[in-house]
Formats: C-alpha cells, sequence, structure tokens
C-alpha cells in the first residue's frame, strides 16, 4: 500500500478517501521499489505491528493511562484491599492507648483489636498502671469489679513466679516481655450500640534474663470481647480469651536473652486500624 492510498480528497465528503496521482513535483514520477525492498517494508510494519499490540496489551502508552486518571472517558484504576477509606484515624489517648474510634463495625474491630494488646501487655501487671487502663478501656459500671477481680489475679506471689517485683517490674537485672500482635479480627455480632469481636492473637511472652526460670516463647490464642459504645467511643464490658489457633512451630532458632531484651527495647509497638 502506498502513501497516498488513505488520504483524503481536498474536496471530498468527510471519511471519502481515494488514491492520489504520484507526486511528480520533484521532476519526474515516483520511483517503484525493487521486490527486495518491499518485502523489508513489509517485515518491518509487521514488526511495528506486532511491537504496537505487545505495547497495548500492557497497558497502553502515557496518554491512554493521562485519561484513565482525569478527566478523559478511560477508567482509572480500582482501589486495592488498603485504600484509604477516608475515615479520621484514631487518636493517641492516655499512657498512649488509641481512642476515638469510629461508630462503625469497622471502628468496634480495630478498637478491640487494640484493646487486646492493652490487656495482654506487661502495664497490666503494674497495680498503678493497670488502674488507669481499667477505667479508659471499660465500661463505667463495669471498672470496680474488674479492677478488683484483677488485683486477685495478679498477686505479689504471682508476679514474683515470673521474675518481676511487687510493682510490676523487672529484677535482677532482667527484662520481662508481654508483646501481642492481631493477626486478624471478626465480629460475631454488631449493632450501634453493641459489638461482640473476636481477635485471633500470636505474641511473645516472659522474662528475658541470663538466670530466668521463665524464658521468652510464642503463644497463639483468640480473645473475645464485648464492646458498648459508650462515652463517644467504644469501650470494653467483658472479656474472655482461649488457646488457638496456633500454626505447626518452625525451625526458627531461638534467640539469646540479651538479643530478646534488646529487641523489646528498641522495638516499640503499633496501633491497629482498618
Amino acid at each position: 500500500m502506498s502513501l497516498g492510498d488513505e488520504h483524503e480528497t481536498a474536496g471530498g465528503y468527510a471519511g471519502t478517501r481515494t488514491r492520489l496521482p504520484e507526486d511528480t513535483s520533484s521532476g519526474g514520477p515516483r520511483r517503484r521499489a525493487s521486490s527486495s525492498r518491499s518485502l523489508i517494508t513489509v517485515v518491518a510494519v509487521v514488526v511495528l505491528l506486532i511491537a504496537a499490540i505487545a505495547f497495548a496489551n500492557r497497558g497502553g502508552d502515557d496518554s491512554s493511562s493521562d485519561e484513565g486518571s482525569g478527566g478523559g472517558g478511560g477508567k482509572g484504576p480500582e482501589a486495592s484491599e488498603t485504600a484509604a477509606t477516608g475515615t479520621k484515624p484514631v487518636g493517641t489517648g492516655s499512657g498512649g492507648i488509641p481512642s476515638g474510634f469510629a461508630h462503625d463495625q469497622q471502628g468496634a474491630e480495630s478498637a478491640a483489636a487494640n484493646y487486646a494488646v492493652t490487656l495482654v501487655s506487661a502495664d497490666i501487671l503494674k497495680p498503678t498502671r493497670r488502674s488507669e487502663i481499667v477505667r479508659q478501656l471499660f465500661v463505667s459500671d463495669e471498672q470496680a469489679a474488674l479492677e478488683q477481680q484483677l488485683d486477685q489475679a495478679y498477686t505479689e506471689e504471682f508476679l514474683n513466679n515470673i521474675g518481676l517485683d511487687k510493682n510490676g517490674n523487672s529484677k535482677d537485672a532482667q527484662t520481662y516481655v508481654s508483646r501481642t500482635v492481631p493477626i486478624g479480627t471478626k465480629a460475631t455480632s454488631y449493632s450501634d450500640t453493641a459489638a461482640s469481636i473476636e481477635v485471633w492473637c500470636t505474641g511473645v511472652f516472659g522474662t528475658a534474663g541470663e538466670t530466668s526460670t521463665n524464658p521468652v516463647t510464642s503463644d497463639w490464642f483468640t480473645m473475645t470481647l464485648q464492646l458498648r459504645w459508650a462515652d463517644g467511643d467504644w469501650k470494653v464490658d467483658s472479656f474472655a480469651q482461649k488457646d488457638g489457633p496456633a500454626p505447626v512451630p518452625g525451625d526458627d532458632k531461638a534467640s539469646s536473652a540479651d538479643e530478646m531484651a534488646k529487641a523489646v527495647e528498641e522495638n516499640g509497638g503499633f496501633s491497629y486500624a482498618r
């Protein structure tokens, strides 16, 4: 096909195409290409066509991408699972515990995940800090009874057995470790005023030290929190804990007590939100 095959006539109807006469402005008719040259041209066109198809399948050129993301007629990229929802993120309340969760199911699940981390933290073993946690996390009509139950559970004898003094602090140059990581959450029931949330967790617990009789080990458990919407936030009404589900243990080499203590001291925790 010659270059003139697709040219429109100057005075023809729109879309009408005709074959223009050969250009003689240079002093003579166009020279016909030899058969070998024609073959090379055909091959080149085929190669360019294949390249164009491959490029189109890869996602198109920059102009088509601009149309998809801007005001053109193209389709923009689909949102991923981690796309921002526009919901205001939670703030940090007293003692670094997140607060101000959204009044919806995702807000309840986010609250449950953060509260699970706090309720199994090392701070819950410290009498003074424990009282603050109870007042911040629990509904007002359950605070007194729960604080009494926790005080009865975390006795001085219990604390001594895990290498802590009566104030919940490590002794004998040891480091007590209690870190929880939520793996996932599930709402088993939800309404605007109450929610039941299961939080599947793993964590590391124990005392890191050369003379420790309670070495740091990992654990898997599920915590179920009954939440109530009160005072403009999700609060804990009650909670329970059960073992598992747990995976088959790996063959990771255990770290030394010093390495574990250093990891806890140098690495902070996270706030969880959906």
